[in-house]
């Protein structure tokens, strides 16, 4: 029998990881492994994109406003502070919590920038889709819609590009006007999206007491939404204790009626009497705080009666992310 040959194995290209670019995911790995992309140097980048990060806005001056304005609040912007200041040739970058069209981005013909919040992501890190939006929008052509993409799984995430110094004071605002300087002189389809997307609009104030504490209007009754920073578990604990007691109201007529759960914080839920509006529960929210941060502190077991007051908080929590 004729001898085997040896089998040689080709060289490799000598990349570092760092080096490899990105392909199409059933392509042959740059790498020269002789696998395709994504069973191969793609596995991580496919397990970036899908790996969800529980708190986003994490490390960002106004966690608390950032969730409200993505999940809660209709119409509102921010102007943001970038780290070492604006490019030359963009006076400013605001975030918005929708823009017409649903854009994530637009390049105004001034060379503003408007960074759109509430759109859907292409990966599991908010934070690095909005982050790549931006820096499209930064480099894109004044007048010029940005639209979304897979963000690179080693790209830059907000807390990377935004000033962590800078305030985040949002403006509520009761429609979307703000889209467009003169809305008498906007497109047929940037008018027509302005009149449906204030039609929706559910009227909204920020408390000015307290933070990120949000009233709203419906037809049937009104709300207080409040997104608070504290551990979950630490905030049910103290809410169940001032349920049980009494205590967790804000004032004759108003109910605790549950929470929201959004980008790993936890947002209570106040049921408000038509006729009370967000200038009426400014001081009872204020004093509602007072009693919150006492309750926090207490870490005595919860009483039998306290414990069937956080199931029921439980029960009722409903998860928005």
């Amino acid at each position: 029998m004729a001898k085997k040959r040896p089998q040689t194995q080709a060289k490799r290209p000598q990349l570092s990881d760092d080096e490899i670019p990105v392909v199409g995911a059933r392509e042959p790995c740059p790498c020269g492994s002789g696998r395709r992309y994504k069973a191969c140097h793609g596995r991580a980048a496919a397990h970036a994109v899908t790996e969800l990060v529980q708190r986003p806005f994490e490390g960002l001056p106004g966690e608390c406003d950032w969730v409200a304005l993505r999940e809660l609040v209709p119409a509102a912007t921010v102007e943001l502070p970038l780290k070492g200041g604006l490019p030359e040739g963009v006076p400013s970058v605001t975030l918005a919590t929708v823009l017409p069209m649903a854009w994530p981005a637009l390049r105004r013909d001034d060379g503003s920038v408007l960074l759109g919040l509430q759109n859907d992501t292409a990966s599991g890190d908010i934070s690095r889709d909005l982050a790549d939006t931006l820096q499209q929008a930064l480099a894109a052509q004044p007048g010029t819609p940005v639209q979304g993409r897979r963000a690179p799984a080693d790209g830059p995430r907000l807390q990377d590009l935004l000033d962590p110094e800078g305030a985040f004071e949002p403006v509520v605002h009761p429609g979307f006007e703000f889209w467009v300087p003169d809305a008498e002189n906007a497109t047929p389809e940037v008018a027509a999206s302005l009149e449906r997307a204030n039609a929706a609009a559910i009227p909204t104030v920020k408390l000015t007491g307290v933070d990120a504490a949000y009233w709203c209007e419906t037809p049937d009754k009104n709300h207080l939404r409040w997104v608070m920073p504290h551990p979950e578990e630490q905030l049910l604990d103290a809410l169940a204790r001032l349920h049980a007691a009494g205590r967790s109201s804000l004032g004759e007529g108003t109910r605790l009626v549950g929470s929201f759960r959004a980008h790993g914080l936890t947002v209570p839920v106040w049921d408000l009497p038509s006729g009370v509006g967000a200038e009426d529960v400014e001081k009872p929210a204020a004093e509602f705080a007072e009693r919150l941060t006492a309750a926090l502190a207490t870490d005595a077991p919860l009483t039998p009666d306290e414990r069937r007051a956080r199931g029921g908080l439980t029960n009722r929590q409903v998860t928005l992310s």
